[in-house]
C-alpha cells in the first residue's frame, strides 16, 4: 500500500487517522459513519491485512453502513501464485459487501472508486471493497478531479407507487390496534426521516417501537413509545406487536433477536414492511404489502397521501398498551446520590 501512501502526503484535504490494527480501523471507520453520515474510509494492505478487516467489513454489512474498504493486493502477474500476503480478497468479502472490485487496468481506476462511493451510499448503504493490485498502484493513468468517471450504472428504487401507497392510507386508517414497528434504515435515511416518522405518528396516533438501531429516531419520551422490541425489549412493545391488528415495518429486517418464533410473530396483523432492499421482502417473515423504497422519501408519500383525513378511535388501544405498561417489568430503582470524598484508608477517591 505504499505507493497509496505516497500520494496521500501529496494531498491536504486528506486526514488520515492511524490506528494499530486494521480490524479497529474498519470499525473505527464505521463509527464515523454512522455519526456522521459520511461514508467511512479504510485503507489497509494485502493479505492479512484484507483479512483482519473482515470482521469490521461483515458488520458494516449487516448494519448497512456506508463504507469503502481499499486494500493492496500483489501484482497482477503474481495473483494465483500464493506470493508473499496474497490472498483472495475479493472472494473472501464476496458475501459481506454491497459490491467488491479486483481492479487490474489503471485506466479503470478513477471510475472504480468514484462508483464505490456511489455504491456504497445510495440504495440501501453498505461496505463496498476495492483490491488495487501493486502495479496498478505504481501506474499512470488520466484522472479528472471532481468529475464522475463514468455514468452511475447503479439506480435503486426510491419511492413507492401510488397504489401501494394508496393501500397503506387505507389500512393505517381502519386499523384499530396498529403499530409502528421502525429499524435502523430510518437512521441511515438521514434525519428528515425522523422527523416525517414523528409527523406521520402524530397524524395517525399509532404506538412506535424500535429496533435496537433505530433508537433514536423517535423521542423516548413520547406517550406512545412503546421502547425497544425483540428479547431485550419492553413488555409493552412485545405484547402490543403480538396483538395488534396492522404492523407498519419502517426500515428494519425482522431479526431473529425481534421475532422470536416466527408462527408466532405479530399472528394477527396485517403487514406492511417498507424498505430500501427487495431482497428484505419475505425473506423471513411473510408480509402483505412491501414498499419499496428509501424510508424519508416514502414517509413523505405517506404524509401527502393521508392528508387531513381521521383514523380510527385508538382509545381502547392505548388503554390495553397502558395496562401492560403498567406491569413495570423493568423496575429500575433510584441510585442514591453519594457525596464524593477522599478516603485515606485507601487512597482513591470514591
Amino acid at each position: 500500500m505504499l505507493p497509496i501512501y505516497d500520494a496521500l502526503f501529496a494531498d491536504p484535504r486528506i486526514r488520515h487517522i492511524l490506528v494499530r490494527h486494521e480490524a479497529g480501523a474498519a470499525h473505527a471507520a464505521e463509527g464515523y459513519a454512522r455519526s456522521t453520515g459520511k461514508p467511512g474510509v479504510v485503507l489497509v494492505t494485502s493479505g492479512p491485512g484484507a483479512t483482519n478487516a473482515v470482521t469490521g467489513i461483515a458488520d458494516a454489512f449487516m448494519d448497512s453502513i456506508p463504507l469503502v474498504v481499499i486494500t493492496g493486493q500483489v501484482a497482477t502477474g503474481l495473483i494465483g501464485s500464493d506470493a508473499f500476503q496474497e490472498a483472495d480478497t475479493v472472494g473472501i468479502t464476496r458475501h459481506c459487501t454491497k459490491h467488491n472490485y479486483l481492479v487490474k487496468d489503471p485506466s479503470e481506476l478513477a471510475a472504480t472508486i468514484d462508483e464505490a462511493f456511489q455504491i456504497a451510499t445510495q440504495g440501501r448503504p453498505g461496505p463496498v471493497v476495492i483490491d488495487i493490485p501493486k502495479d496498478v498502484q505504481v501506474a499512470v493513468a488520466s484522472f479528472t478531479d471532481g468529475a464522475p468517471q463514468r455514468p452511475n450504472r447503479y439506480s435503486p428504487t426510491l419511492r413507492g407507487t401510488d397504489k401501494d401507497i394508496a393501500r397503506a392510507i387505507e389500512l393505517i386508517a381502519n386499523a384499530r390496534a396498529p403499530i409502528f414497528y421502525t429499524g435502523g434504515g430510518v437512521i441511515n435515511s438521514g434525519p428528515r426521516a425522523a422527523e416525517l416518522l414523528r409527523e406521520l405518528q402524530a397524524r395517525t396516533g399509532a404506538p412506535v417501537t424500535s429496533t435496537l438501531m433505530g433508537l433514536g429516531a423517535f423521542p423516548a419520551d413520547h406517550g406512545d413509545w412503546l421502547g425497544m422490541l425483540g428479547m431485550h425489549g419492553t413488555y409493552e412493545a412485545n405484547m402490543a406487536m403480538n396483538k395488534a391488528d396492522l404492523m407498519v415495518c419502517i426500515g428494519a429486517r425482522f431479526d431473529d433477536r425481534v421475532t422470536g418464533r416466527l408462527d408466532a410473530f405479530s399472528p394477527t396483523s396485517t403487514k406492511i414492511h417498507i424498505d430500501i432492499d427487495r431482497s428484505s421482502f419475505n425473506k423471513t417473515v411473510p408480509v402483505d404489502l412491501p414498499i419499496l423504497g428509501d424510508c424519508t422519501l416514502v414517509l413523505e408519500q405517506l404524509l401527502t397521501a393521508w392528508g387531513e383525513r381521521k383514523g380510527q378511535d385508538l382509545s381502547e388501544w392505548k388503554a390495553r398498551i397502558d395496562g401492560w405498561r403498567a406491569a413495570r417489568a423493568w423496575p429500575i430503582p433510584p441510585t442514591p446520590r453519594r457525596s464524593c470524598r477522599s478516603s485515606r484508608s485507601s487512597g482513591y477517591m470514591l
